[in-house]
């Protein structure tokens, strides 16, 4: 029993004091990522976030998808997905959560930080001050949990600030800025004439749930009423039936300080949204609602901007739209430059407004480093850009990339005992840049170095390797409703011929053309290198394309076959890496109507959309090729890139090979410790977290089943079930080798086994 005696005195909270390496502050998947990658590195960090649960804005507080460069497979940006940290998050929702429950994407959160034995986690946590050792560096972060009523003293050599609003680096002093520059300061067209203080709003959702039974609903007193919901401008948006992030498009607080406004923006939000479902459940003008009841209303708005800071670079429009290479580049972006009407939902205005760049872009490290706080780093939506720039770094999975680079950054610097800028060095860079690809990160153009391993010292060979001749038919056909092209990894040389069977309704004349794009790391195909006008007859016939007068460099081409309701192509079962059919077609989710028409002056460019259908449908068209097209051989393991860049860059097997197997060979015995895996999991899938519900729970490309073996037959590792991109294999010791087999099963019938790079070590 305890009994405490009156105070005179007001007491003061427990405090503990602890001292670290790395302290993030913020646990949105920025600060997530931020943090595994240090702990993975070996650096001691402390992770210090608001709420109960990780996860920020896709957390199952405010439920919004989590979405980068992909953007619901509605833009050109293929093979896209961003890698390492959270593209393992991702697959693992994916395998257990492939139908979107918020909740479940918590607990694979929480799963993922506790099992680093580097990180202490503080949940319920506020970071509120911040105590400097002199005026360029901070010494110690004080936060407070309003659940153990315990105050924190954390000491640290280096911070992240990850909180979204920069609650850690307003503290300290660094310098930041709120709403949109003018169109002068930095050339942006887009920009505004004059610089102003409007900023993208909050958005509070709501899930609906369908019984057996009807279900009455009464609204709060506050809740705006019929009239006032439905003379609203947005009110057309309104269907009955849609949930949670289909209402994005209510936002608010715009126009008002979206930091210390926010308990007051909140409210309006919640008047909104009661409102809304009064009006779906009690207005009369919607069907079948009588059975729907209100099953969750958020109590977190999903902040969209407030603070942004400062770095030793200043990302703009430019860089985006023109795809700007950087040689400190860590992190990529491909969500479109998507601006809101600062009024939100009572604006008359669209909605949103999205401008997208023919490709991705590259994010330098400069961008997360604070140009004036020395051990500062900012990751997330706080990053060092302009408020056009902002517009597509803001999305999660693209901040969740950038927080990995910080981290992996971060365990460097206390390595090797350096400031975050020391790391600008050519040679440190590009030792960053090799540990980040090492697991996977994938920075778009910057490969995986190979000077240090050894891989590039093996003769590599493999049991066979696919020569594309075909992709064999189903017997399904498909009608020509929309235009649709088949892409594939064309090598150096004369295009091959290509000949594949179809069937016309009547007599009818048929367009087709070889495209390609005008940067070849690009799949926007703006340039039209030959067409062929095709008489058909009535019925089934195999047309003959003769592309071969046309000589192209390793790049990506699009077989187009443009719309014709008379005509149907034959399909094919087969899924190959690095290839897939897409479709000139519209995708409202992210404002595309078939084609991006830019606004005069703006500085934004007009293209087509060529984009894939999700599975289960979009099946590769299915074409002979004469030659066959030889993209997949052996040599691909070792170039460096993880994924489909200017060519496949994949190994794949025959699908008539047994036994598919790479074989790494080496003149002299080498010691090796460690053996790294890159698999297929389709980088061009969009894997969001909730709500959308995916036809899989593992990707169909990705080997599951493979040995590693000696080459007297001792097998060194097993794996039965993968489903992950990245296969890092460690030996309990280090082993003198000369040769190293790899065993691998086909996914299936219909689908190679298949691999883009082996990192030996």
């Amino acid at each position: 029993m305890l009994v405490e005696q009156f105070s005179a005195q007001t007491r003061q909270n427990k405090t503990l004091e602890l001292t670290t390496e790395f302290v993030v502050a913020g646990g949105g998947l920025a600060g997530v990522c931020a943090a595994i990658a240090a702990a993975r590195a070996g650096t001691k960090v402390v992770l210090i976030q608001d709420r109960p649960v990780l996860g920020g804005n896709a957390s199952s507080e405010v439920r919004v998808w989590a979405l980068g460069a992909t953007s619901h497979m509605g833009n050109n940006n293929r093979w896209s997905r961003e890698g390492g940290i959270i593209d393992e998050i991702m697959l693992e929702n994916l395998k257990v959560n492939n139908d979107g429950n918020p909740i479940i994407f918590d607990a694979i959160l929480l799963d993922k930080v506790i099992a680093e034995t580097n990180i202490t986690l503080l949940l319920n946590t506020a970071a509120y001050q911040v105590n400097k050792s002199n005026e360029r560096t901070i010494d110690s972060v004080q936060a407070f949990c309003s659940q153990n009523s315990t105050e924190y003293k954390i000491n640290a050599q280096l911070f992240c600030d990850a909180t979204g609003d920069g609650l850690v680096a307003f503290n300290a002093g660094a310098s930041f800025r709120i709403g949109a520059e003018s169109r002068d300061e930095f050339d942006e067209q887009l920009a505004p004439v004059k610089a102003n203080n409007q900023l993208l709003g909050h958005t509070l959702f709501f899930y609906s749930k369908k019984l057996e039974k009807p279900v009455k609903y009464t609204a709060p007193k506050f809740a705006y009423t019929h009239q006032e919901i439905g003379a609203n401008p947005r009110s057309k948006n309104i269907q009955g039936k849609d949930s949670g992030i289909k209402f994005w498009w209510i936002e608010y607080g715009g126009i008002h300080d979206t930091i210390y406004q926010t308990e007051d923006i909140k409210w309006e939000l919640w008047k909104i949204v009661y409102g809304i479902w009064d009006y779906i459940k009690n207005s009369g003008k919607f069907e079948d609602v009588e059975n729907l009841t209100l099953e969750w209303v958020g109590t977190v708005p999903g902040k969209r901007e407030s603070r942004r800071f400062n770095g030793e670079y200043m990302l703009k429009q430019q860089d985006i739209v023109e795809q700007v290479e950087f040689n400190d580049a860590v992190s990529f972006g491909g969500w479109a430059i998507d601006i809101h009407p600062s009024e939100g939902i009572y604006s008359d205005q669209p909605a949103c407004s999205q401008f997208h760049s023919k490709g991705v872009y590259q994010i330098p490290y400069r961008c997360f480093v604070s140009k004036d706080i020395d051990n500062l780093y900012f990751a997330g939506r706080n990053i060092s850009a302009t408020h056009m720039a902002y517009g597509s770094t803001r999305v999660m999975i693209t901040c969740a990339h950038g927080g990995q680079a910080v981290g992996t950054a971060a365990a460097m610097c206390i390595e090797k005992q350096l400031s975050p800028k020391q790391l600008l060095s050519a040679e440190l860079m590009t030792d960053l840049q090799y540990r980040l690809n090492k697991f996977g990160h994938g920075i778009p153009g910057i490969p995986l170095n190979k000077q240090n391993g050894l891989t590039k010292l093996a003769q590599i060979s493999a049991s066979s390797e696919l020569n594309l001749s075909e992709f064999y038919p189903s017997g399904e056909y498909m009608r020509l409703s929309q235009a649709c092209a088949q892409l594939v990894p064309l090598t150096k040389g004369a295009v091959p011929k290509v000949t594949v069977k179809v069937k016309a309704s009547r007599p009818t004349q048929l367009k087709v053309a070889l495209r390609v794009s005008a940067k070849a790391q690009n799949y926007t195909p703006e340039k039209n290198l030959k067409e062929i006008e095709v008489e058909l007859v009535s019925g089934e016939q195999i047309i003959h394309l003769d592309f071969s007068d046309i000589n192209l460099a390793d790049q990506y081409a699009f077989i187009t076959f443009y719309a014709n309701e008379q005509v149907s192509i034959a399909l094919s079962a087969q899924l190959i890496t690095a290839t897939m059919p897409v479709f000139n077609k519209v995708h409202k989710a992210v404002s595309n109507t078939g084609k991006q028409t830019a606004p005069e002056n703006s500085g934004i460019e007009a293209f087509e959309f060529w984009t894939p259908e999700r599975r289960p449908k979009g099946q590769n068209l299915a074409l002979k090729f004469t030659p066959a097209i030889a993209a997949f051989n052996v040599n691909n393991l070792a170039n460096g890139h993880l994924r489909p860049w200017l060519k496949s860059n994949a190994w794949v097997a025959d699908l008539n090979d047994p036994q598919p197997s790479i074989r790494l060979s080496w003149e002299k015995a080498v010691s090796i410790k460690e053996l790294i895996l890159f698999f297929d999991t389709d980088a061009d899938h969009a894997l969001e977290t909730v709500l959308m519900e995916h036809p899989e729970n593992e990707m169909p490309y990705c080997v599951k089943n493979y040995k590693v073996k000696l080459a007297d037959g001792t097998i060194l590792h097993e794996v039965k079930g993968n489903y992950q991109t990245v296969n890092r294999i460690i030996l309990e010791q280090a082993i003198e080798v000369s040769e190293v087999i790899i065993e691998l099963e086909h996914p299936s019938k219909t689908v190679p086994a298949s691999l883009f790079e082996i990192e030996v070590n």
